[in-house]
């Protein structure tokens, strides 16, 4: 799908939270008091620019649960896409990536700043690797990377977890897009879609002590300081014709 065919003027939100085209591009805004700063995809500068270039390559942990090594550079989808972080790291990486996303308005803010890194230097190569498929890869995850023409070898989920009363609710940052995306509540069914069309390994994403989804057995883990990647395995990675060994 082309980024610029994603409408974002007609897209229903909740009462205090609006879509708006700004300088720095398109910006869903509420009051800061209670979401903090306006919500963009900037894969140009900021956190993502830094990460592109001082991130740690290969070595970084989803690089390394996706099966990105020497020699070996998977086909991805990531079927819970949501800002495009995770995404955008594998394809800087040299992974063509397929992004999902069920909710329209983050659908339209990833959309937009996809074009946005397809007309910069120093991210077009970067973007042309990855293909926006908005919709729920809960329930249509087969039809939508069908229609993306690309066989994934892995698919990577970061579902939304609930977070307890107790804690410091959500970063500010994360709350307009709670407000919109609420909580994976079919972890199980997103997984066992996931393994469906996956051909080589399934990734999830998880908080380092949370359970592993409920379904098939996690293979193996690597953990990082606060999160965990929860790792199933249908077959092993080797490299394609054509790359580097």
């Amino acid at each position: 799908m082309s980024p610029e065919s994603i409408r974002w003027d007609n897209i229903a939100l909740p009462i205090g939270l609006t879509l708006e085209q700004r300088a720095e591009g398109l910006v869903l805004a509420g009051d800061e008091k209670r979401y903090g700063k306006s919500l963009y995809v900037d894969f140009v500068g900021g956190k993502a620019g830094h990460r592109r270039r001082f991130g740690g390559g290969r070595g970084q942990l989803i690089a390394r649960a996706c099966g990105l090594s020497k020699g070996v550079t998977p086909s991805v989808v990531d079927a819970t896409a949501g800002l495009g972080r995770d995404a955008f790291v594998l394809a800087g990486l040299g992974a063509t990536v397929v992004l999902i996303e069920r909710v329209p308005a983050i659908a339209a803010l990833l959309a937009d700043g996809l074009a946005r890194a397809a007309r910069h230097a120093d991210t077009a190569e970067i973007a042309a690797r990855m293909r926006l498929m908005p919709g729920d890869a809960t329930v249509e995850l087969a039809a939508l990377v069908a229609a993306s023409g690309q066989a994934p070898e892995v698919v990577h989920l970061d579902p939304m977890f609930p977070h307890r009363e107790k804690s410091a609710l959500v970063k500010k940052d994360m709350r307009m897009f709670r407000e919109l995306a609420g909580e994976d509540a079919d972890g199980p069914r997103l997984l066992e879609a996931a393994l469906d069309v996956a051909t080589h390994r399934v990734v999830v994403k998880r908080p380092r002590k949370a359970p592993p989804i409920e379904g098939p057995a996690v293979a193996h883990t690597l953990e990082g300081k606060t999160s965990r990647y929860d790792i199933y395995v249908h077959r092993s990675l080797r490299p394609r014709r054509g790359q580097e060994v």
